[in-house]
């Protein structure tokens, strides 16, 4: 009987904020500002750190992969949610519900395990700067890369087994934008207590380990920073440290009030709010994070924007 009730639903519905009536319009036109503008500043910064030589180090490196990550994590959920603030079918396929949190949190948990890796790669440019090139090589960068989004796509393989497994025999209504983990398992009409605690365990591998890998890792930073003679030299390493920490504070902040809590204490309007700063607001903070507080970055931006001819990359 559980699985006639289970594959009767072939769709969901995303109730979103289908509950703003006619404030659904203005909210369109400021999510959609925002999607165009995250796709073209991440577009600008992936291209300036491809052109200019200048920025082919660890840490452009990492804020390109950054920035292709955010660009794809954009495209998963601001789509849909752009289409359903206009539209009175707010219908989702089932198929398509998995995929968008198969995406989604393979792309979140790869953008966690990113953001560990530039950390490290300040800690070592800092704290063991005449080895910096040897340790944070090409193949290094490559081999962490590589192994975020390996690590990343396989817990959200994990999350979407049990997340789907779970038998929906009573609504099909989803009150999120967007299929996510809680709103999700919710609907399910069985103890889902067990699956919740393995789902909470991996997120605490996901956002508290890399958090704690990155404390300490600034903790050793400022001792190192501190030793600096120079006062210039002192702030322009802690400038250096700035922009990551920033984005470091709103990602995990974030991620971190949402997935770590047991499900039951779930509210829908308030996680809904904080949702948008973490999946439309951040992918858009992010780079400009760093364009803003870079002076390379600028400095690449200005000659894109004075039509400066860069040297032929390989």
């Amino acid at each position: 009987m559980k699985r006639q009730n289970q594959s009767a639903i072939t769709e969901f519905i995303l109730l979103g904020f289908s509950n703003l009536g006619h404030l659904q319009i203005l909210l369109f036109f400021i999510f959609l500002l925002v999607y165009l503008t995250t796709l073209m500043v991440n577009a600008t910064i992936m291209t300036v750190i491809r052109l200019d030589r200048a920025l082919h180090t660890p840490m452009y490196f990492f804020l390109f992969v950054l920035s292709c990550s955010e660009t794809c994590y954009t495209l998963v959920i601001m789509p849909k949610m752009l289409t359903n603030l206009l539209s009175t079918s707010l219908t989702i396929s089932f198929s398509a519900c998995a995929a968008q949190l198969y995406f989604f949190v393979g792309l979140a948990c790869t953008n966690c395990f990113l953001i560990a890796a530039m950390g490290y790669d300040r800690y070592v440019a800092i704290c063991n700067p005449l080895n910096y090139t040897l340790i944070v090589s090409r193949a290094t960068c490559m081999q962490l890369v590589f192994a975020s989004t390996l690590c990343g796509f396989l817990i959200s393989v994990v999350v979407n087994v049990l997340v789907f497994s779970v038998p929906f025999c009573a609504s099909n209504r989803i009150n999120h934008f967007f299929c996510d983990i809680s709103p999700v398992i919710k609907l399910g009409c069985t103890d889902t207590n067990q699956k919740e605690m393995v789902i909470f365990f991996l997120s605490i591998l996901v956002l508290l380990v890399p958090f704690v890998l990155i404390f300490i890792s600034y903790v050793f930073i400022v001792s190192t920073i501190l030793k600096i003679s120079s006062v210039e030299g002192q702030h322009k390493a802690f400038a250096t440290c700035a922009s990551h920490l920033t984005v470091v504070i709103v990602h995990y902040g974030c991620a971190s009030f949402i997935y770590l809590r047991p499900t039951s204490l779930y509210s829908s309007d308030k996680d809904r709010l904080v949702a948008v700063t973490y999946t439309v607001i951040t992918p858009l903070l992010n780079p400009l994070v760093y364009t803003l507080r870079n002076k390379e970055v600028k400095m690449a931006l200005r000659k894109v924007l004075s039509g400066y001819s860069f040297p032929k990359t390989i």
